[in-house]
């Protein structure tokens, strides 16, 4: 996610628009290529286990209260996206880590669920405008980073595997549009050299956990052709694997749905891999369930504010990056309802509130949106 509290949008339009773009890369994008499948239809409910836990209720279009897990599947989805954070516990709550993963993989994995683990590297949010290093790996260089990311990520992957839930996906970071692990993993004047040896840590450590689990990369480069192109050309050149490409796509901060389709198309051919929409939304309301302002106050021309404008933006996000040649949507967070002590700040996570709940697809009584589907 782009966002997780007040200002960071600005910040991160910031950061991209600062980043030094070859005229080589300023080229027109390829062709969209034919119509395909998306086969990883996904919703990321990393706070719905929390949800859950502090009474919150979820019901499906005909009023039946039931899992948010089985409402989702009946929706459509077949792949669940769980992120984790290093030590979220160095907070005053355990959200996100480890532990709560694991626990959450074997409903995800029991309901026929296929599973995508979100490493963060971080003890709370990563984004384009910020990647804080975990307080544990503070004082570490470049070599001790990448022995921490091999290590971190081959436990976490193999802690998974060993109680039968291996993950299907991993990303490799989150939204790491200028790197990871700052500053020792910042892109810094196009040198993608210790951002490579990070990206190489996390790639060999997953496969040598489980060799079939796919290794996404993902940005929030959706916004620009020539900004995915610095990025992935920029990893590419290092000599950095991956599987599957991922791009974030909200219509406010990344433009029109034409300009993602033309960078989807063009990251499938230009590297010859997968692509998916790692994480979309879109308001059904304007209005603010509690004390936190919300993330994403406007919609987008032809989408009004409603069950009915965030269902049609969902199906046209869908469709443009399956016409595109994507094989994957993700939605982010549509569980994260307005629930007291489920907030968005881990270091005060009790009364900090939501800034996503009107762009959950459940209302803030837990009503799911009857329109909402996710389509192969």
């Amino acid at each position: 996610m782009t966002v997780k509290g007040p200002g960071r949008a600005v910040k991160a339009a910031l950061l991209m628009a600062a980043v030094a773009l070859p005229a080589s890369l300023l080229t027109t994008p390829t062709t969209a290529t034919a119509a395909g499948t998306l086969s990883m239809l996904g919703a990321d409910v990393s706070t719905a286990q929390r949800a859950l836990d502090l009474g919150a209720k979820y019901y499906d279009a005909s009023g039946t209260a039931k899992d948010p897990l089985d409402i989702l599947k009946g929706l459509g989805v077949n792949y669940v996206r769980l992120r984790v954070w290093n030590n979220p516990c160095s907070y005053t709550q355990r959200d996100s880590n480890k532990a709560k993963v694991l626990a959450y993989a074997k409903q995800v994995k029991a309901k026929g669920l296929k599973l995508l683990v979100d490493f963060h590297y971080s003890d709370t949010w990563a984004d384009p405008g910020k990647q804080y290093k975990p307080a544990a790996w503070s004082g570490h260089n470049i070599n001790q980073l990448q022995t921490d990311v091999y290590n971190y990520t081959y436990d976490v992957c193999n802690s998974l595997k060993s109680q039968g839930t291996t993950p299907d996906s991993v990303q490799i970071g989150n939204e790491i549009n200028v790197g990871m692990l700052w500053d020792e993993g910042k892109v810094v004047n196009n040198d993608f050299t210790n951002l490579s040896l990070l990206l190489k840590s996390g790639y060999n450590a997953t496969k040598a956990c489980n060799s079939g689990t796919k290794v996404i990369i993902h940005t929030a480069n959706s916004d620009s052709d020539a900004h995915a192109r610095w990025f992935y050309d920029g990893i590419k050149a290092k000599g950095v694997s991956w599987d599957i490409t991922g791009l974030s796509y909200y219509c406010p901060w990344h433009g029109t749905l034409a300009n993602m389709g033309s960078v989807v198309s063009d990251m499938k051919s230009r590297y010859g891999k997968d692509v998916v929409i790692a994480e979309t939304a879109y308001p059904f309301t304007s209005a603010n369930a509690d004390s936190t302002g919300n993330s994403i106050t406007s919609g987008c021309s032809g989408y009004a504010l409603s069950w009915q404008g965030q269902a049609a933006n969902f199906t046209a996000v869908q469709n443009t990056a399956r016409n595109a040649g994507a094989i994957g949507v993700f939605y982010w967070e549509p569980t994260w309802y307005a629930v007291p002590g489920n907030g968005w700040d881990p270091a005060d996570i009790n009364n900090s509130g939501n800034g996503w709940d009107n762009m959950a697809i459940f209302n803030w009584t837990g009503q799911v949106n009857p329109n909402i589907k996710w389509t192969p």
